[in-house]
């Protein structure tokens, strides 16, 4: 697989399908030629674990060509240029299908290869307000939207859509003998995520929002609230049964008949929130967590490494970078990947595997040697 990407959706692709056992070669420019093309941190996407790298200049006719040539034999191709671009560079779907019609050709865009907004830039932040997401969470204290915690436009709207494309569209190949197009829009990806209020919203004329239903803050079975050390704790009793328990457990049994009431949910978080601030986050996750409350711990990220449920799965391990030396990083842990049995190698930005991978397309030692000396390749 090639991976014309160096951050965001594709990125986040190209790590999961490595993780998942696909060899993932990313394509990045020479180093004089790199322009724009963003470098991330040594650390980011796993430190591109498992996977190798070659640097082609594609604006130069050779570099184009020597591309071309690596294509031909690759199973997919992953980009993330503007619309366009990759046709203009001579890249493309139709130039690489020419070569290899059973290349599956993924393009990584925010909203499309098509359509009104498909020249738009965009990250993350613009998907997810786009797509209903900013709209559905929260608000801050001037009443406008809140900034999310983590990038999920980028990794589950445009890099899991764009590998379980890839995925499917394998699948479909091994079928039909035939390649095929995918154009994955990051926004239409959130809104995926964002179904269960799109239908409601489409079946029914309700507009969802903060407050809506459960799910948005109306109720106070699902909401966060502050323990007596300062640190917060996430409650979310939605069913019946764990309301009650979690009532009865910080002594607010007067509320058991009231899960649903709208005229009295303010009054329940008061009660609530005077009961969590008697004691400690931890002491109060030691009682409740076990007790079928569906209550847990808000970590920030020093203390969700630390912590003992993930430690004992195996969701961190060992990396080894040549310059940067021993760190941990997290591991391959989505269902089906396999743990690393030991530190895994952490990857240099300028070690490539270039001329090797070209020679194996079939390119003369010649040519590889002459684009060396002219910037082509490095």
């Amino acid at each position: 697989m090639l991976d014309f990407s160096t951050v965001g959706p594709g990125s986040r692709c190209s790590r999961i399908l490595a993780d998942y056992g696909a060899r993932v070669v990313k394509v990045g420019a020479p180093p004089r030629k790199q322009g724009v093309q963003v470098q991330p941190a040594f650390w980011a996407y796993s430190a591109l674990r498992g996977m190798q790298q070659v640097r082609i200049d594609l604006k130069a006719d050779e570099g184009r060509r020597a591309f071309l040539a690596l294509a031909a034999k690759a199973d997919v191709i992953i980009e993330s240029y503007r619309p366009g671009v990759a046709a203009r560079l001579g890249v493309g779907y139709e130039a690489v299908r020419e070569r290899n019609p059973r290349i599956v050709y993924c393009a990584t865009s925010g909203y499309g290869q098509s359509g009104p907004a498909c020249q738009w830039a965009g990250h993350d932040l613009n998907y997810l307000a786009v797509g209903g997401y900013l709209h559905t969470t929260g608000r801050r204290g001037d009443g406008g939207p809140p900034l999310p915690g983590a990038t999920i436009a980028d990794g589950a709207a445009g890099g899991m859509h764009a590998a379980l494309a890839i995925f499917a569209a394998l699948r479909r190949r091994e079928r039909t003998g035939e390649g095929e197009y995918l154009d994955v829009s990051v926004a239409e990806g959130v809104l995926s995520l964002m179904s269960l209020y799109i239908d409601q919203h489409l079946a029914t004329g309700a507009s969802p929002g903060p407050g809506h239903d459960v799910l948005t803050g109306r109720y106070a079975c699902y909401d966060n609230y502050r323990a007596g050390d300062g640190r917060w704790l996430a409650v979310a009793a939605i069913e019946p049964h764990f309301y009650a328990n979690l009532c009865k457990a910080l002594g607010c049994e007067q509320w058991l008949d009231h899960q649903l009431d709208d005229a009295v949910q303010d009054r329940i978080r008061a009660d609530f929130a005077a009961a969590f601030s008697a004691r400690d986050r931890d002491a109060w996750v030691a009682a409740l967590a076990p007790a079928d409350t569906c209550v847990a711990p808000v970590y920030d990220v020093a203390e969700l490494v630390r912590d003992p449920q993930l430690r004992a799965r195996g969701a961190f391990c060992q990396a080894r970078h040549p310059q940067h030396g021993a760190f941990e990083q997290l591991a391959p842990v989505l269902a089906g990947m396999q743990r690393p049995e030991g530190p895994v190698r952490a990857r240099d930005a300028d070690e490539t595997e270039t001329a090797p991978l070209l020679r194996s397309a079939g390119i003369p030692e010649a040519e590889i040697e002459a684009m060396r000396a002219d910037g082509v390749i490095a």
